[in-house]
């Protein structure tokens, strides 16, 4: 079974960009703690709806819990190197706590 669920902090605001298809895809940044303050930062992608709802009404700073699926993914960058990396691919994203201008915490799925 392949199921992420992290509660952290986003480090930039949401990144929105759109396919070919016209489809919503928001990239975020999360930092989790861990234990001994150490922190792990967590690439997370959402699609659709929901990405279209993170990119309105998530910031910077701005507490969240994402669950979702864990992806990888490798490509040549352009100068001939390898790289890959981890994500996960979000399928909820709870906003907690309050944020532009909004005083509940609301849930986007």
């Amino acid at each position: 079974m392949n199921q992420v669920g992290l509660t952290g902090r986003l480090t930039r605001d949401p990144q929105t960009r759109s396919t070919r298809t016209g489809d919503d895809v928001c990239a975020m940044r999360l930092a989790v703690d861990g234990p001994e303050e150490h922190t792990t930062y967590v690439d997370v992608t959402a699609f659709s709806a929901l990405a279209t709802n993170c990119a309105e009404y998530l910031e910077r700073g701005r507490a969240v819990a994402v669950s979702g699926r864990l992806a990888y993914s490798e490509w040549e960058a352009q100068d001939g190197s390898k790289r890959s990396k981890h994500e996960v691919i979000a399928h909820a994203v709870d906003f907690l706590g309050a944020g532009r201008g909004q005083e509940d915490a609301t849930h986007a799925s």
